[in-house]
């Protein structure tokens, strides 16, 4: 055991990856539906191990937090123009009210308690997450003219008053919000995700990846002798369907040979066809169960189901497909109408899944009638080759990968950290977005500015799931490391009475604000409960959430809340001393 501390304390590297490994470990067991999750179970762990006085660098959460921030930021941007339109300016007010509760609660507690300007400090601070709070009030402090002993006396005791509440005010924050917040006011946070993004527009079609149904998809037939279709080319072939039908022969199989079918190509009776639609056109046109009227050429419907039979041909049916954005940049379609565009040879053998338009993302129709316009984003499916044909004439192509645009990741935290850096004193107030909240924002600029200028800054969403989970929980953890220590020495020296009155500190100001963001605001559901974690700026809350919900949803609560938020308690650690002084 004596080994195993003193590794740990010369490369706490390892004490951060093993409070990982409990953490996630411990935070996926379940008991009766409980859980404690990866956060507080990381959180719990390196507490623990943090017993053994274990040194890790400060720069260690700072990058993990900017990291997690970011990925935040760039998860919800999309929704963020929308989102604020909505909800930005009653969210501002909100955060006022949420901070004037903190306050207002950890002045109660210290009055009650009977603790001195230092301790009352460090129970706000560590209560309400909020540790620049400290330095502000560190200032106001030594400002007061008091005895040097005296004021050295309230020094000390800040930062262990602040480590004795800050476990509750970080798990037991995330605690009530993410897991009391949805029972106490009735929420189903996943049905309430989904509705409210639909709301936004960003609705799921039904089908595609992960799913059994898809609406497009690609059938083989043999053309069956003395078929109408036999001695016609191709193009011939799919004129033949009603005006309102696009089914597309993709390949042919021709005496064991497979050939791309081009639209001079003549089919032969006993070819094998590939042919893309989508799946209803496919059943109606082509399918054997249509059984009752008269075909498409008014021909009995014996001649109609003779005239090709399904089959089963792997090889055939190999095709290479994809689903695309492209961001529409081609001046020949400017204001063309998409019944116009269809007729092109670019509109060969795709399909048009979504048309996004304008700073909002608005939604537009997929009708005959309906423009395309240069900045509009499409979503198309079909061959990679017919796609990427489609693309050199409508715009510029973004085809999935799996590959980070790491430049972009850094540059724009790089920018939003130095933004956030920026400190404007107001009459001796500092008011600053900290590297944090700058981090926070860039994500959710850039984020938007990918999702409507989809030319640059690809994130993977595995990847944008690790710079969430990981980067939170690392910082989560260096935390525990480095207050473990102060935690066990602040409760033999001040006692469980400061850890009892944090709890209520940080719990009443929250249960009283989902109540007010709820009734009073009337906050729709799927955010309330991140506003409430940004106006009280506890990001270990956001986290939580965003698990319990299955959605980066309510981070769009989190943002506006969190930036006025995180000004108002940092200057409230100087407003604390002034009150109670």
């Amino acid at each position: 055991m004596a080994w195993i501390a003193a590794t740990l304390q010369r490369y706490p590297e390892i004490a951060i990856f093993l409070s990982l490994a409990i953490g996630y470990w411990v935070g996926g067991k379940s008991f009766k539906g409980f859980s404690l999750g990866a956060v507080t179970g990381t959180l719990l762990a390196a507490v623990a191990i943090g017993q053994l006085h274990i040194t890790v660098s400060p720069n260690v959460k700072s990058v993990f937090f900017l990291i997690f921030l970011f990925a935040v930021g760039y998860g919800v941007g999309p929704q963020f123009v929308r989102g604020i339109a909505k909800d930005g300016l009653p969210q501002a007010l909100f955060a006022v009210v949420q901070g004037l509760l903190s306050l207002g609660a950890a002045i109660l507690a210290a009055k009650l308690a009977g603790y001195d300007l230092g301790s009352a400090a460090g129970l706000f601070a560590g209560s309400q997450t909020i540790s620049a709070s400290m330095g502000l009030a560190t200032d106001a402090i030594n400002r007061l003219g008091l005895p040097p002993d005296q004021t050295k006396v309230m020094l000390d005791a800040m930062p262990t008053a602040y480590a004795i509440s800050y476990i509750f005010g970080t798990v037991g924050s995330a605690l009530i919000l993410a897991t009391l917040g949805p029972i106490m006011l009735r929420i189903d946070l996943v049905a309430a995700c989904k509705e409210y993004e639909a709301i936004l527009g960003g609705s799921q079609e039904t089908g595609g990846a992960g799913q059994a149904w898809h609406r497009y998809e690609l059938r083989a037939y043999r053309v069956v002798p003395d078929s109408r279709v036999c001695g016609k080319t191709v193009s011939q072939v799919e004129a033949l369907q009603p005006g309102d039908t696009r089914l597309f022969i993709e390949r042919v199989r021709r005496g064991g040979t497979i050939h791309e079918a081009t639209l001079d190509l003549v089919l032969q009776a006993d070819d094998v066809v590939a042919i893309a639609g989508p799946r209803d056109q496919l059943v109606m046109v082509l399918g054997a169960s249509d059984t009752a009227g008269r075909d498409v050429d008014g021909q009995a419907v014996a001649v109609h189901a003779a005239r090709a039979v399904e089959v089963d041909d792997p090889e055939l049916l190999a095709v290479q497909t994809e689903g695309v954005d492209i961001y529409v940049t081609g001046k020949s379609v400017h204001g063309k109408t998409l019944q116009e565009l269809a007729s092109l040879p670019l509109a060969r053998g795709i399909y048009l899944l979504k048309i996004k338009r304008g700073p909002t993302e608005t939604q537009i129709p997929v009708l005959p009638s309906t423009k395309l316009y240069r900045g509009d984003t499409i979503t198309i499916v079909g061959r990679t080759q017919d796609t990427g044909a489609a693309a050199k004439v409508l715009g510029v192509l973004d085809r999935p990968t799996n590959m980070t645009d790491v430049a972009f990741v850094s540059l724009a935290i790089t920018v939003g950290a130095m933004v956030g850096a920026i400190v404007i004193n107001v009459r001796g107030i500092p008011l600053t977005l900290s590297t944090a909240g700058g981090a926070l924002i860039a994500g959710l600029v850039f984020g938007w500015l990918r999702a409507i200028h989809p030319t640059f800054g690809r994130i993977p969403e595995p990847t944008v799931w690790f710079m969430n989970s990981v980067g939170l929980n690392v910082f989560i953890a260096v935390i525990g490391l480095t207050a473990g220590p102060g935690f066990i020495a602040g409760l033999q020296h001040l006692g469980v009475g400061l850890f009892l009155w944090g709890i209520m500190a940080t719990s009443v100001p929250l249960i009283l604000g989902m109540l007010i963001a709820r009734y009073v605001f009337h906050f729709h559901p799927a955010i309330l409960l991140g506003v409430c974690a940004g106006a009280r700026t506890t990001t270990a809350a956001l986290g939580m959430i965003c698990d319990a919900a299955k959605s980066q949803i309510p981070g769009l609560g989190y943002t506006v809340t969190y930036a006025v938020g995180n000004t108002l308690l940092t200057i409230w650690g100087m407003v604390i001393i002034m009150i109670l002084a």
